[in-house]
Parts: structure tokens; sequence; C-alpha cells
């Protein structure tokens, strides 16, 4: 007697619809695969358990944990400066010229020429 309530959530039927159009050795096959997926995680979430454990034990670093290293390590041109340097060796582009110069001096090939004297004296 169906009284309208389905039994199992959505997915499962849909799964079940798409395998009930494929041939008999395919759904084996489909199952087969699914299986062994879900036993396969378990035997690397089981080898990866072992290898904490005895790496805990033995008190070595675990395999393929990266080195943590201090919030300065990370920091690349924002890294506070070294003793005996200013904080204008950081600055990079935005460092102040070494030399000031003048407004003429920047004018370049449009700056007045000098003109010299050829008056009488």
């Amino acid at each position: 007697m169906y009284t309208g309530v389905p039994l199992a959530s959505a997915k499962t039927q849909i799964f079940e619809a798409v395998l009930g159009f494929l041939p008999d050795w395919v759904q084996i096959t489909v199952l087969a695969l699914i299986v062994l997926a879900v036993v396969a995680g378990w035997v690397v979430k089981v080898r990866r358990r072992l290898v904490r454990r005895r790496a805990s034990r033995v008190g070595l670093p675990l395999p393929g944990a990266a080195r943590q290293g201090t919030g300065a390590d990370h920091l690349g041109a924002y890294t506070p400066p070294q003793p005996g340097q200013s904080g204008a060796d950081f600055l990079g582009p935005y460092a102040p010229a070494q030399r000031q110069e003048s407004g003429a001096d920047f004018l370049g090939a449009y700056a007045p020429a000098r003109q010299q004297d050829d008056r009488p004296a």
C-alpha cells in the first residue's frame, strides 16, 4: 500500500532511476566502483591516522605539513627594517630622491636656454 510519501530521498530516487535504464552489467560495475571509492577513502584515512600517530610518538614533524614561520617571514616588502637601516630604505619608488632639485631642473627640453651676454663692455 502506497501512501504517497516517498521512503527514499530525491537523490536516491534519481540515482535508482538512472541506473534502472542501464543494463545489469553496467549497474553492477557502477555500484562496484562506488564501493571501491568508499573503501579507498577509508584506507587513505586510516593510513594518515597511523602516520600521524607514529610521528607524534617519535616527535617528528608531520609529513606534508607546512613549516610555520613567524608573521614577519611572510611580510615580504612590508618587513620592518633591520637594525642599521632606515625606513626610507623600504619605500621603493616612493622613497624621496637623493638630491632635491629645483623646478627648473625638471623642465628638460622646455627649460629656457641660457643666453650669452654679447653686450659691449
